[in-house]
């Protein structure tokens, strides 16, 4: 646990707390012992009727494979299938293999709601790793805490949010959205900004947060529009932009949308890399630039704790052997990494708490400690989410960013920062 007298630095110092020094920490080994399962007797480590035996234990892997969001979330199930190698290649968890029930959430809330209780319920599930939108984590928290069961959630989020049965591996606002705007005034001096984003909870819950923010600062929002998942035609917008010349597009398009919307934006005339406007995204990661082409978003810059290119030791194992697993051509966007913390997070959890049990996990949960996240050290704080890294990326032609802003120190999650609810 944190003590309340830790440090907090600007510019946002009213709602951050650090963590100083704690990347810099020795690896005390991301493996850890091998145990025998005879050691942790089903009977004793699972007393609640999960998917436990004396040899396996079942999880659930719960994303959209197909419909437009499939673009997104295919790299957090890629993610997920190689920890989960890894944990079971290194002895697995309580000396048990782990093995896994993949439902597919097609890009549509209800079947979300429908997967989880099927997983929970029928499955009985030890754990699940999934959803990517904040639309399919809200259609699933109510099955989630009904059945008590845990879910590990991967995606930047607009926080406002903390449940028991959650554990959120992604960036919550305080993190992403309010540190993106500090950067983008203080280093580029941006004073005007067009917010534009998907219509659903995460890019409208965020923009809000955005434009408070923003107006808090004494800036303008010129503009602000959204758009069905899935919209292809956004050269209507685009000409809206162009004729109020925000400093800042600030856009959080998501999917198979992001692909029109950059074509159409280079094809208008924008010139991202001369930053008139800048773009500043909190949406595309490598994954999507896969399917959108370097050639269209070069130039843009992106807000987020994780990029492939990051050159740390442990990214530089973790790529590659996420490329070894799933092909040289494959890339790695931000939910992916958070994505593959998920299972090694559970995995530690578990075995702090000696039980497969969900309230026990949940109790050991916070203070959990994951010195090889390839994003660097990170630490599981008692409002579930992480402590982490705020870094901007600055998008290349050849679909990968180069890191050019990350905050020294691990920066505390505030999933409900004062102010901005």
């Amino acid at each position: 646990m944190m003590s309340d007298d830790t440090p907090r630095k600007s510019p946002i110092a009213t709602r951050r707390r650090v963590l100083a020094g704690m990347s810099a920490l020795p690896f005390m080994g991301i493996l850890g012992t091998k145990v025998s399962a005879a050691d942790y007797p089903t009977a004793v480590v699972n007393t609640t009727g999960l998917a436990v035996t004396d040899d396996k234990v079942t999880v659930g892997i719960l994303h959209s494979v197909t419909g437009t969001m499939s673009i997104s979330e295919t790299g957090s199930v890629q993610a997920e299938k190689l920890a989960i190698k890894q944990i079971n290649d290194a002895g697995g968890v309580l000396g048990r293999q782990i093995d896994f029930i993949q439902e597919d959430g097609a890009s549509d809330w209800p079947t979300f709601a429908e997967k989880a209780k099927k997983l929970l319920v029928q499955d009985k599930v030890a754990s699940v790793m999934g959803c990517w939108t904040s639309a399919s984590r809200k259609a699933v928290l109510p099955v989630f805490e009904q059945y008590n069961g845990m879910l590990y959630y991967p995606t930047f989020y607009e926080g406002l949010e903390q449940s028991p049965n959650v554990i959120y591996t992604g960036q919550e606002a305080t993190q992403q959205i309010i540190a993106g705007i500090d950067w983008v005034v203080s280093n580029k001096g941006a004073k005007s900004f067009y917010l534009l984003g998907s219509d659903y909870i995460w890019p409208r819950t965020s923009n809000k947060i955005a434009r408070k923010h923003i107006e808090k600062l004494g800036l303008e929002v010129v503009g602000e529009e959204y758009y069905p998942l899935g919209h292809t035609q956004f050269n209507s917008v685009i000409n809206k932009i162009k004729l109020r010349k925000p400093d800042v597009i600030y856009a959080i398009v998501v999917g198979g949308s992001n692909v029109a919307f950059y074509k159409q934006l280079k094809a208008a005339g924008i010139d991202m890399t001369k930053e008139k406007p800048l773009l500043l995204t909190i949406s595309v990661t490598e994954d999507e630039i896969l399917g959108i082409g370097g050639e269209n978003i070069v130039g843009a810059y992106a807000c987020m704790k994780y990029f492939q290119s990051l050159p740390n030791d442990n990214n530089v194992e973790f790529v590659k052997a996420f490329k070894e697993m799933w092909g040289d051509d494959i890339v790695i966007g931000d939910v992916t990494q958070a994505a593959y913390l998920g299972p090694w997070l559970w995995k530690m959890a578990v075995e702090k708490a000696g039980s497969f049990d969900i309230d026990k996990v949940r109790e050991a949960s916070p203070g959990i400690e994951f010195a090889k996240a390839p994003e660097g050290y990170v630490r599981i704080h008692e409002n579930h989410h992480l402590w982490s890294k705020t870094r901007v990326g600055h998008a290349l032609d050849d679909g990968q960013y180069e890191v050019v802003y990350e905050t020294e120190d691990l920066v505390e999650p505030e999933p409900f920062p004062e102010g901005y609810q």
